[in-house]
Formats: structure tokens, C-alpha cells, sequence
């Protein structure tokens, strides 16, 4: 087992290390991009990645604190949905007023990767793949549809 002091700094490598992998990579619009801490232009709106002792996740969050607010994202992406599954090439689960890690209540679109472990250095390259492809064809998706966003 680790200290929480080990599993701190273990995390913060993690993400340093995939922030310089990803470093060269430009955003769709071809600028660069911090692609560990995604902007989307819109206020509670991001796209987050999160990987720990059995898993890795990556989603599309809402976390207005107003849950109507919640239900008009969704909604909106619900109309693009097919524009999303194009960029990601897969299908991803969607849930409506679930809590998050911290109990409050967000919602979502996300995929996850299980059996990997980020405080094993050797799944590294695992998680990686996994967020790599996925990062970026949110970023090409979010090109495409972020304006429609801005007005909700």
C-alpha cells in the first residue's frame, strides 16, 4: 500500500508525464492546447479525466448547480449525439442527476477502462492509450458543436 503522500505524488507524475505525451499534439483548430486541463469556453461544462486504483475514466460532465441547467445541456447534447459518436467512434453511457465523487449531483457522458491502475507506473501506457484518442476527438467534436453551447 501507499501513503496518501506516495499516491499523491504517483498521481502528479501520471498526469505530467501524459501532459508532455500529449504536448505536441495541437487542438483541432491547430493551436496548442492544455490537453490535461481541457477548456471548453463553457461555464460547468468540462471534459474530465480521472484514473485510480481500478480504473480510468473519461467524460463529458455537467455540473451546473441548477439541475433544469443540467437537463438543458443534456438535452442539447442528446441533439448532437450522433456528431459526438462520430468523433468517438464508439457508444458511451449517459446519465442524467447522478452524483459524483464528491456526492453532488452532475451529469454525464463517459466510458472507462478497467483493470488499470494509475499507481502502477506500468499501466501508464495503458491509460494513456485510453485517454489519448478519446481527448481528441472530443476536442474535434467540441470544434464542431461548441457554439450551439454558448447560447443554452
Amino acid at each position: 500500500m501507499f501513503s496518501k503522500q506516495e499516491m499523491a505524488i504517483l498521481k502528479q507524475q501520471f498526469w505530467t508525464s501524459f501532459g508532455q505525451y500529449m504536448t505536441p499534439v495541437p487542438s483541432a483548430e491547430g493551436f496548442k492546447i492544455n490537453w490535461v486541463n481541457y477548456k471548453t469556453g463553457v461555464k460547468d461544462l468540462h471534459f474530465k479525466m480521472l484514473a485510480g486504483s481500478t480504473a480510468a475514466t473519461i467524460s463529458i460532465v455537467m455540473a451546473h448547480a441548477a439541475t433544469s441547467r443540467q437537463t438543458l445541456f443534456f438535452n442539447q447534447f442528446m441533439r448532437v449525439k450522433n456528431v459526438l459518436q462520430d468523433a468517438l467512434q464508439e457508444d458511451w453511457q449517459w446519465a442524467l442527476h447522478v452524483p459524483d465523487e464528491n456526492n453532488k449531483t452532475v451529469s454525464c457522458m463517459y466510458t472507462s477502462l478497467t483493470g488499470v491502475n494509475i499507481f502502477k507506473k506500468e499501466d501508464w501506457p495503458a491509460i494513456i492509450s485510453f485517454f489519448k484518442p478519446r481527448m481528441i476527438a472530443l476536442d474535434s467534436f467540441w470544434t464542431k458543436v461548441k457554439f450551439g453551447f454558448e447560447t443554452v
